[in-house]
């Protein structure tokens, strides 16, 4: 079986059950598990790969729910340090009939912030294949970033290979400066390159699909492949070597109830597409299907599919 590792700062959200409420006003919420990371740990999970997440979690009453619903979705807990010293994250959503809805934060000082770069060397690499990697962790602080490019040293040396999405939080950084030259530096020690295309407005100056793939397959020999995101249009693909890429057009959706979850549950098609072994397009394409199925549910994640659900799918999908 695929073995699949990720990293990250794992979040109980508070999701509003009022529509188009301010997270003032809202009265009723339900607890969700959370965070880009935790979200396509559940997503490869739930399509039958063996999955491990890496994290630190506070001895409190949000970190047992955390690590109850990562053994729920059958997410591997090996590398997950528990402690007394520190909280465990949370956020507010509120919820919203159009447009994106409003997050606010509980995060800093967390567990994972004070992230204990040890558990990284418990780590067993043997049958481990792909890593996902999310520009959220790094940004939490100084210590995570530390130990985030101590991993990346460790995946390298092992030649595995690595995902990674920019994942944009302009509030977790110092300036916007410092964010877009962390993450593109990170960018470059990354075999696959996941950009959504209005954050690479931000990190390369563009909304050119081939613009933006050009920009990081040139910066590293390391990077094999830029795939950028391009919303319900679908997403770009562009392989080193390759003149022109590829548009794989999106999967139209009726009702869109929650767009967060979505960008990570594209991820979740590519990652598992690339572990199967089936041709890039076609894992793009399982991408933009997963996506489109994670906007019309509330919670993050709670819209990925399972296997069957899938394959049902896939089978009916023409592009």
């Amino acid at each position: 079986m695929s073995k699949f590792l990720t990293i990250g700062e794992p979040i109980a959200l508070f999701g509003s059950d009022e529509e188009d409420k301010s997270l003032v006003a809202a009265q009723k919420f339900t607890k969700y598990l959370a965070g880009a990371e935790v979200n396509v740990a559940v997503g490869v999970s739930r399509l039958g790969h063996s999955t491990q997440y890496v994290t630190r979690l506070g001895e409190d009453p949000f970190g047992e729910f955390i690590e109850n619903e990562l053994i729920k979705n059958d997410i591997g807990t090996s590398y997950i340090e528990k402690t007394n010293d520190f909280w465990t994250a949370y956020q507010l959503k509120n919820r919203v009939t159009k447009g994106d809805p409003d997050i606010y934060y509980f995060r800093k000082g967390s567990a994972a912030a004070n992230f204990n770069e040890q558990i990284l060397k418990s780590i067993d690499w043997t049958d481990i294949e792909l890593v996902h990697l999310s520009g959220i962790f790094p940004a939490i602080s100084q210590k995570s970033l530390s130990s985030f490019n101590k991993l990346i040293e460790m995946i390298n040396r092992n030649q595995i290979t690595s995902t990674f999405d920019p994942n944009l939080r302009p509030q977790l950084w110092e300036s916007e400066t410092e964010m877009r030259d962390t993450l593109n530096n990170i960018a470059k020690q990354a075999d696959i390159i996941l950009p959504g295309i209005n954050e690479a407005e931000i990190l390369v100056g563009s909304n050119n699909p081939e613009t933006i793939a050009d920009f990081y397959l040139k910066q590293s020999d390391k990077t094999s492949t830029v795939i950028v995101k391009l919303g319900a249009a679908g997403a770009y693909i562009k392989q080193k070597g390759e003149t022109v890429g590829t548009t794989i057009r999106g999967r139209h959706v009726e009702n869109v109830v929650d767009t967060v979850g979505a960008g990570d549950g594209f991820a979740v098609g590519v990652i598992t597409g690339l572990l199967e072994g089936i041709d890039i397009k076609s894992a793009v394409q399982r991408g933009n299907i997963i996506g489109a199925l994670a906007v019309q549910s509330s919670g993050d994640n709670d819209g990925y599919p399972y296997r069957a659900q899938l394959d049902t799918i896939e089978r009916e999908y023409e592009p």
